[in-house]
C-alpha cells in the first residue's frame, strides 16, 4: 500500500518536503507517538493526513477463492476488516495531534480498485459510515484525482502571490518613478535659476 501511494503521489505532480512528507513522527497531550504514512500539506497551513495500512489478507482469500461459500467467508472478513480500520483511524483523532492543523478527516487508501470496490459494493452503507467517523475512504483512482486538485491549489495560491507580488512591487515602482519625477522638476528649476543667475551675471 505503502509503495503504491508513493507512486501516485510521485505521478501527481507533488513534490516530497514541500507538498507531502512522509513518515512524519506527531505526538498527542499524552505524548503518545504517532507516525501516519504521509501528510499532504494545502496552501494557508493546512494538511491532510493519509493512511495507507489496510489489511487486505481476507481480500486475497477472497479472490482466490474457489467455491462460492469460501468467497462469501472471505468478502465478510474483508468488508469486517475494513469496517476494523476505519474505526481503528477514527479512534486515532489525528487532527488534534501536535503540530498538525488538519482538516478533520483522513484519508484511508486502499491500494487495490477491486478491494475497495468489493467493500463497497458489497456493503453500501460503508462510506457514508466511515465519513461519519471522519475518515474518506479512497482507491488509487479517486487518490490520484484528489492529488492533482491538490497540485491545482498549490499553483493557483503560487500564481495568487505572484499578482500579489506584482501589485506590491508595481506600487514601489510607481511611487519610486513619481519620487523620481518631482526629483528631475527640481533639477530642472535649479538649472532655469541657475542659468538666469548666469546670464545676469554675464551681462
Amino acid at each position: 500500500g505503502e509503495t503504491i501511494l508513493a507512486r501516485i503521489l510521485e505521478a501527481s505532480g507533488l513534490r516530497e518536503g514541500h507538498e507531502f512528507a512522509t513518515q512524519v513522527s506527531l505526538k498527542n497531550e499524552q505524548q503518545s507517538r504517532y507516525q501516519p504514512d504521509v501528510v499532504i500539506y494545502l496552501p494557508q497551513n493546512k494538511q491532510v493526513i493519509v493512511d495507507a495500512k489496510v489489511s487486505l489478507v481476507a481480500y486475497e482469500r477472497y479472490f482466490n477463492s474457489d467455491t462460492p461459500e469460501a468467497r462469501q467467508t472471505a468478502l465478510t472478513e474483508h468488508i469486517n476488516s475494513v469496517r476494523q480500520h476505519i474505526r481503528g483511524l477514527s479512534r486515532k483523532e489525528y487532527q488534534d495531534l501536535s503540530g498538525i492543523n488538519s482538516l478533520d478527516y483522513v484519508l484511508m487508501f486502499i491500494p487495490v480498485e477491486p478491494a475497495f470496490l468489493a467493500a463497497l459494493q458489497n456493503d453500501s452503507s460503508i462510506w457514508a459510515d466511515a465519513y461519519d467517523k471522519k475518515v474518506i475512504i479512497s482507491s488509487p483512482t479517486n487518490l490520484f484525482a484528489l492529488l492533482k486538485l491538490v497540485d491545482d491549489l498549490w499553483k493557483r495560491n503560487a500564481q495568487n502571490k505572484n499578482t500579489a507580488d506584482i501589485v506590491t512591487y508595481g506600487t514601489k515602482l510607481y511611487e519610486q518613478l513619481v519620487a523620481f519625477t518631482a526629483s528631475l522638476e527640481g533639477v530642472g528649476q535649479s538649472l532655469d535659476a541657475a542659468r538666469d543667475k548666469y546670464n545676469d551675471a554675464y551681462k
